[in-house]
């Protein structure tokens, strides 16, 4: 099957389960509670430019819990394909806390990375990690401005200090468009386990909200590592573009 086809697939895939997953949404006003659930098909699953699926497309769900104070947990899960490894899903814990201050919306947080069913071969290197998290956010007008900085004392792979940041913004157009671009820069203190050099990672997009409140993205992404220098000459650091549709319940 085509990576075309397979996309499709999922696609359809998620669109027949959105009306299934309505019933995800609720309210809890017992507990001051609101939860969602997103359910996503991409033609690929990309973590900060890097292809975590080996370039093969990409089913998610994430699923949320926020109290009225601010405080939120949350699960992520997706299928993911390392090279020389049996990891075939990636399960992820955030906790956080969000909240507004000086005209900026906040997020204060921390994710836990994991990969069940992965086993560690003899003289392998653990892939589970964890990292903290600082987004913030501001709306002027038309324009809304994002900032990332995130933070792990053992990155993926037992890859040593791992630092993160983010900027870009997303700008409300006409016909229900939204054009959002983002540059970020990864610092990893043990290249070599990584994988990859430090690198530079941008992406240009377009969304938009179609029938059923299904949410169709269009974007560029790429990095500035060179296939010779991404993780043995992969092809999972190239430029691409990539179709994703979600919804959230």
């Amino acid at each position: 099957m085509t990576r075309l086809a397979c996309a499709a697939g999922l696609a359809m895939a998620a669109a027949l389960l959105a009306p299934l997953a309505a019933s995800a949404q609720m309210r809890v006003e017992a507990l001051g509670l609101t939860l969602s659930a997103t359910p996503a098909a991409a033609s690929d699953y990309l973590f900060r430019g890097i292809s975590q699926t080996r370039n093969r497309p990409g089913a998610q769900l994430t699923v949320e819990a926020l109290h009225d104070s601010g405080f939120y947990l949350g699960v992520f899960a997706s299928n993911v394909a390392f090279a020389g490894s049996n990891a075939r899903q990636e399960l992820d814990l955030l906790a956080g806390y969000r909240f507004e201050a000086l005209a900026i919306a906040w997020d204060l947080g921390g994710v836990v990375y994991s990969y069940p069913g992965y086993d560690r071969p003899a003289g392998g290197y653990r892939f589970d990690y964890a990292e903290a998290v600082l987004k913030a956010s501001r709306s002027l007008d038309a324009v809304t401005l994002l900032g990332t900085a995130a933070v792990s004392p053992d990155f993926f792979g037992q890859s040593g200090l791992g630092v993160y940041v983010e900027g870009g913004a997303d700008v409300a157009l006409p016909l229900g468009l939204t054009a959002s671009g983002r540059l970020g820069y990864q610092w990893i203190e043990r290249e070599p386990r990584f994988g990859t050099p430090d690198y530079l990672t941008w992406s240009a997009s377009l969304s938009r909200e179609l029938a059923a409140g299904v949410t169709l993205a269009v974007g560029y992404y790429g990095t500035d590592i060179g296939r010779g220098r991404c993780s043995g000459g992969q092809k999972i650091c190239d430029d691409r573009v990539m179709l994703t549709l979600s919804r959230r319940f």
